[in-house]
């Protein structure tokens, strides 16, 4: 498999934030809001890479950068990076399951970042960058504990996979500056060097699954 660690550097949010005027804050978000859409959410380091893997993936309809797994109601970016709320950096990716299951979703998931790695994606460190599955039924429970189970036997890594698999509870929907960071940035260093060559391998990876360029 291939793993993606997300790089990038705790300041370059925290400067862009500097000089992006912020809208109101956006109210927090229920699974299974659209019809005939499913809901996975997903914690792999930051969720400008996640947001961008997911996009060029067919069958995902709506993807929403956030925060969950933690104790703050609706956290700001700068509550959630100092690693005290118990939130995570995590997307609610909603997908159309005529087109692809809930399992190849988290097979992506298992691509795009390194599982192995507790609370830690290169080099954004912290418990904000957990690796964590949060399922909002017991099937999608019973479909995480079954890969993992899987790729554990497989042995894939070196070292053993520690990725949560808890419950989704609130989810809260990241300040409108987060959306679509990949698309509305890409000559930025960090999206060019970082972000693309995680989408070009991924496109190889999933080339079966994978929507019009972006």
């Amino acid at each position: 498999m291939l793993l993606f660690d997300c790089y990038k550097p705790l300041s370059s949010k925290l400067s862009i934030r500097k000089i992006i005027s912020l809208f109101g804050r956006m109210k927090m978000s229920q699974p299974n809001a659209d019809n005939n859409l499913e809901v996975a959410t997903l914690a792999a380091g930051c969720f400008w890479c996640t947001e961008a893997a997911y996009g060029i993936i067919r069958g995902i309809e709506r993807i929403e950068p956030g925060y969950t797994g933690g104790t703050v109601p609706d956290p700001s970016y700068e509550e959630v990076s100092t690693g005290t709320t118990g939130h995570a950096e995590a997307a609610q990716i909603y997908f159309n399951p005529k087109v692809i299951s809930y399992r190849e979703i988290l097979e992506v998931f298992f691509t795009i970042h390194d599982p192995t790695s507790l609370n830690k994606q290169g080099a954004d460190v912290g418990p904000q960058y957990r690796s964590a599955i949060f399922y909002n039924s017991s099937e999608q429970k019973a479909t995480a504990e079954q890969l993992i189970s899987e790729l554990t036997k497989e042995g894939i890594w070196d070292k053993p996979i520690v990725t949560q698999v808890v419950p989704l509870k609130e989810f809260y929907k990241a300040e409108t500056y987060h959306k679509d960071y990949y698309k509305k940035h890409p000559k930025e260093p960090y999206c060019q060097v970082v972000i693309a060559p995680k989408i070009a391998k991924l496109q190889h990876r999933f080339i079966d699954k994978i929507k019009t360029p972006l």
